[in-house]
């Protein structure tokens, strides 16, 4: 019987803390294709009925293009890093929103259930001082700059949102909450506390 999983393993090693599954979205396409995001993570699209085996093996014959792409990343990340930031133009932000349209959904999805919540819209903006929001109904609203920011750290704002449904609050039950879904929630709030503001100042200018 043909397995038709929504994650894969990854059939070799990136070292280190690299990503180890991948996700797999699935459509009434009729080819398969890797595709690699401007944050370093990547997923499969692939048809509807395309086993696991197949796309394992598909994943195989792609190790040279994604390791190589990877590092092309990486290069371009260290040279950003030693350089002074300056504000995002037009085109970054839409290019920033349309990424963030396609991951943050995402890691909604996975993440409600864990909280034990349901959620309504999802809004990306391009915001100057919130990192993302919850209304009393439920709708969340981020910023589109959390694709500056690392994969773990958006898990955390998303998680925070999230429990914002069961709190609307910051009461010592809300952050118990985070806890139970993200233990090292400290760890990804102090990232952003140390660079939040330096990616913030890119949106205003300052």
């Amino acid at each position: 019987m043909k397995r038709l999983s929504d994650a894969l393993p990854l059939p070799f090693s990136l070292g280190g803390d690299a990503q180890k599954t991948v996700p797999v979205v699935r459509s009434d396409r009729k080819t398969v294709s890797l595709e690699l995001k401007r944050d370093g993570t990547f997923f499969l699209r692939a048809p509807r009925r395309c086993d696991d085996a197949f796309l394992l093996s598909f994943l195989k014959s792609r190790e040279g293009w994604l390791r190589s792409h990877l590092k092309k990343q990486e290069d371009l990340r260290r040279a950003n890093e030693s350089m002074p930031a300056e504000k995002l133009g037009a085109e970054q932000i839409r290019a920033l929103a349309e990424d963030a349209l396609l991951d943050l959904p995402e890691r909604v999805r996975r993440y409600a259930p864990l909280v034990g919540v349901t959620y309504g819209r999802i809004t990306v903006r391009n915001q100057k001082t919130r990192w993302g929001s919850c209304s009393s109904a439920g709708n969340l609203n981020f910023n589109c700059l959390l694709m500056l920011t690392p994969p773990e750290v958006r898990d955390y704002v998303v998680i925070h949102e999230l429990c914002h449904r069961l709190e609307m609050n910051h009461s010592p039950r809300f952050w118990a909450e985070v806890a139970r879904v993200c233990p090292d929630y400290k760890l990804r709030l102090r990232w952003l506390k140390e660079h939040g503001g330096a990616i913030m100042a890119r949106m205003t200018g300052e």
